[in-house]
């Protein structure tokens, strides 16, 4: 079956096989896909935002700093999975089996996780009924409101959230991994740099470290 792309990787399949393939880094936001089979595949650094996942095999596959926001995963299967510094933003996990899935610092937000089924968590993994309060300097707000100017920033959608203030969960996850005061700078740094299409908020950090590393930030 052939797909249908456009400027991202968007594509659609249905009741098809995709076994041990590599979607490392795609862009998969507003996907389609129905009973379709990616056993053993690495999505790593993936995102699904609002993507069309439902009835689908994801048996044995890797998710790392991939982002299932606003996406339907309604009665697919994770068995064995594997999810490192994800997220899950108001996704539907109705029906969705993960059992022996394992999760490390995974963070679930808005998600009805009571109707997911075989989902043990460790300890690390942080859960939150609703989006948390906004916790940051006025300082690092406003960081992060002008580096949304950045038009690649912006399509991305990776500092926002819905209704376009600036999300608890991104600055949070900045926050683990930068102290205040680097954040702040670095975000000024990508919002005059940052001249790529991206996908996740891992480019991101990626960014910001490869600017530590070259003595920049």
């Amino acid at each position: 079956m052939a797909i249908k792309k456009n400027v991202n990787d968007k594509f659609n399949y249905n009741n098809i096989k995709k076994l041990s393939k590599n979607f490392m880094y795609k862009d998969l936001r507003r996907s389609n896909c129905y009973n379709c089979d990616f056993s053993g595949s690495n999505f790593n650094y993936t995102s699904f935002r609002g993507a069309q996942f439902k009835s689908c095999n994801f048996y044995d596959c890797t998710f790392e700093s991939a982002e299932f926001v606003a996406t339907n995963l309604k009665k697919s299967k994770f068995k064995k999975a594997k999810f490192e510094n994800a997220i899950f933003d108001s996704a539907n996990v109705e029906g969705v089996d993960f059992k022996g899935a394992e999760f490390k610092n995974v963070i679930f937000v808005c998600t009805d996780i009571s109707k997911a089924i075989n989902l043990n968590l460790s300890d690390d993994v942080k859960v939150f009924d609703e989006m948390p309060e906004l916790e940051v300097s006025e300082e690092l707000e406003n960081a992060a409101k002008a580096a949304m100017n950045n038009s690649y920033i912006k399509t991305a959608r990776v500092l926002d959230t819905k209704d376009g203030s600036v999300s608890p969960i991104s600055m949070m996850i900045l926050l683990e991994n930068f102290d205040e005061q680097t954040l702040i700078k670095g975000l000024g740094i990508i919002e005059e740099n940052l001249d790529k299409d991206f996908c996740t908020l891992s480019y991101i950090i990626k960014s910001l470290q490869k600017y530590q590393s070259e003595g920049i930030l």
